[in-house]
């Protein structure tokens, strides 16, 4: 009888709402995703929502491109208020408005100066995320002028360096293979070109190489050869030098034919004679230092050995007297000085702005050092350093009117051991103190895998931290750079799921903190943090209360297949070689794909339709599959997108989608 009883209450209670007077209440007002996007068993984002959170979309930094070769002027990139997508502004002086240069749909992040009076620009564009770069001329002070297309929109193109006497670029181009998705091609081609960008039909080809991961730097004095570099893996490359008169080219470190173990080598300057040549390379240690190769000797002497961490940038004044070296810090970028006659580091300016560095370059004629620094309160800005030491500040970050972020919680560095004793470490940022009891955590995982978890603004994601009083824990599991070559190759081939043990550890570190709750953790990353997400969620199901893959692999034999074929050769060295019948059943049975029916907890999958370097098919099976076992799935595809939204209408969804699917798992 219950029943009946509770249908008859029911029905009384639907009778009297019909005849009450009171109109119904209105229907709740939602956000609807924009045109191009996908979206699959997301709920409807409240208007409501949306409207909490908005402030937290509209953080704007800026990122150093170019100095003008004569004036002190710089071109910038940026999204201004109101913008989709970030472009190319020219910044005439410390904190004047900038000036945009280029506009559009998709996004531009790299431009350079014309190098002799700067009278044009010459900047890079990709369309909808596909990553093949076309490179454009865009003249400057003349009102109206348009961009003009340098490059063949067949190849996949990059600007690599000017030859500043004759103001001619070379630029690097790879063939795409547009007959299968991921393309067919047996042997993979770099061409480099020198061409006068006022005649680019005139180019000229300088040099064919096998391989995709060629590039060339900086010219010699004397412009009559460059320094190129040949990247392997991320544990080994070497350096070429190529005479332009004649396309010859030649293997100066490691000497050709040498039998020393593998290392990493990398072109950083010229010394001013043209005899010897700045470099990177770990050849010595773990670390990358900074060294001085005499390259009729091939002899090779040590600079910054007495600095145990490695050199990520380097930038000479004109005169190749002085050079600034960004070292990377367990995970925070600073700046080191360093006399280039003597060799020997100077002495650091005494009030450089704190935070992470995140490019340094000299000016060619003047000698200002422009730097970006970002930190917890902020995106990155823009300063330069004086001859005389004093520092100025050229860009300020923008936010949302009436945001504060000077409050937001900064990073702290800490560390776990893992299965096999060794120390693992990550950066977790902790709310604030008004948050009480035991708090749900975020663990963001980073991709690459070769890259690294370092401090700076968390934009968005601050939001997580400063208004849901999440914990974040963004981990650097072995494979990681910055932690010496050894750490980098412990995920190698066979090692891989030893990387998905770390978080397994992680997750009893977050057992035995007393301010986390360990019953309510999410599981997030892109790319390879994608996968690691996925792998997370077959191995820790019953730890986990969600996870969010964003662009990342499912199955590493059809992601080798299908990614795009000028990437294939590189990925192989870091995964693994699927040609290999050993490799291939091994990669097959750890991918999370293989695993899928293990995923019990609630999943987000989000993707780019153009992903050139994880398809977007990758995402497609896994959806698929977990649907299958029952387990609910979230699902969001941008079709004007690829290795993850670069588009701010895009990236909002994307956020309050997150924000929704965090309510529904973590937040309860």
């Amino acid at each position: 009888m219950r029943p009946f009883h509770h249908s008859l209450a029911a029905c009384a209670v639907a009778l009297l709402a019909a005849c009450s007077s009171t109109p119904p209440a209105a229907p709740t007002a939602v956000v609807a995703p924009n045109a191009n996007l996908v979206v699959q068993n997301i709920p409807p984002v409240p208007q409501s929502l949306a409207d909490a959170i908005g402030r937290y979309n509209d953080f704007r930094g800026h990122t150093f491109a170019d100095w003008h070769p004569t004036q002190r002027e710089m071109l910038v990139s940026h999204r201004k208020a109101g913008a989709n997508t970030a472009q190319i502004f020219r910044v005439t002086s410390p904190l004047a408005e900038g000036e945009q240069l280029t506009d559009g749909a998709d996004p531009v992040t790299r431009a350079t100066y014309e190098p002799r009076t700067g009278q044009y620009i010459v900047f890079e564009r990709a369309t909808g995320g596909n990553e093949v770069g076309q490179l454009y001329r865009l003249a400057l002070n003349q009102p109206g002028a348009q961009p003009v297309l340098l490059s063949n929109p067949d190849e996949r193109n990059a600007i690599n360096s000017w030859l500043r006497k004759s103001g001619q670029l070379i630029y690097s181009s790879v063939p795409i293979d547009r007959t299968a998705q991921g393309g067919t091609r047996s042997k993979i081609m770099t061409t480099l070109w020198l061409m006068d960008p006022l005649q680019p039909s005139a180019r000229r080809k300088l040099a064919e190489l096998e391989g995709g991961g060629w590039a060339a730097g900086r010219a010699s004095p004397d412009e009559k050869t460059v320094a190129l570099t040949r990247y392997l893996s991320a544990n080994e490359s070497q350096i070429w030098t190529l005479d332009i008169a004649n396309g010859a080219v030649r293997q100066v470190a490691p000497a050709a034919g040498s039998q020393e173990a593998k290392a990493t080598y990398s072109p950083a300057g010229w010394a001013p004679d043209g005899r010897s040549m700045w470099i990177a390379s770990d050849r010595a240690g773990e670390f990358r230092e900074l060294m001085r190769l005499e390259l009729a000797s091939g002899r090779i002497d040590r600079v910054s050995a007495h600095i145990p961490w490695d050199v990520n940038g380097v930038s000479f004044t004109e005169d190749g007297r002085k050079l600034a070296a960004q070292f990377n810090i367990d995970g925070r970028d600073e700046l080191r000085f360093f006399d280039a006659t003597t060799a020997q580091e100077l002495p650091a300016p005494a009030k450089l702005p704190s935070g992470n560095v995140g490019t340094a370059s000299y000016h060619h004629g003047r000698g200002d050092l422009a730097f970006s620094v970002s930190n917890a309160q902020g995106p990155s800005q823009i300063y330069s350093l004086g001859s005389d030491g004093q520092v100025q500040q050229w860009t300020r970050a923008a936010a949302a009117p009436g945001m504060d972020t000077s409050g937001f919680s900064e990073q702290q560095i800490i560390r776990w051991k893992s299965f096999d004793g060794l120390s693992i470490s990550g950066l977790m940022t902790r709310p604030p103190k008004k948050f009480t009891g035991k708090r749900p955590v975020l663990i963001s995982i980073h991709g690459g895998p070769e890259s690294q978890a370092t401090v700076g603004f968390l934009g968005r994601s601050a939001y997580f931290v400063q208004e849901l009083g999440m914990a974040l824990i963004q981990p650097n599991v072995r494979g990681s750079s910055g932690y010496g070559k050894s750490f980098l190759a412990m995920d190698n081939g066979f090692k891989r799921e030893d990387s998905v043990k770390d978080i397994g550890a992680l997750l009893d570190w977050i057992a035995t903190q007393p301010d986390l709750d360990a019953s309510r953790v999410l599981v997030t990353g892109g790319s390879y943090g994608g996968y690691m997400t996925l792998a997370v969620s077959t191995h820790y199901a019953d730890r986990i209360a969600g996870s969010i893959d964003v662009v990342g692999i499912s199955h590493f034999v059809t992601f080798l297949n299908n990614t795009e074929s000028y990437r294939r050769d590189l990925r192989r060295v870091e995964y693994g070689d699927e040609r290999d019948p050993a490799m291939k059943a091994f990669l097959d049975k750890i991918s999370p794909l293989t695993n899928a029916a293990r995923i019990k907890k609630p999943l987000f999958v989000i993707q780019g339709k153009n992903d050139p370097r994880v398809p977007y098919t990758e995402a497609e099976q896994i959806v698929a599959t977990v649907r299958q076992g029952g387990t609910p799935v979230w699902y969001l595809r941008a079709e004007n997108e690829g290795h993850g939204f670069q588009k701010k209408d895009n990236q909002d969804y994307q956020f309050y989608a997150t924000v929704l699917f965090m309510q529904q798992t973590v937040l309860k």
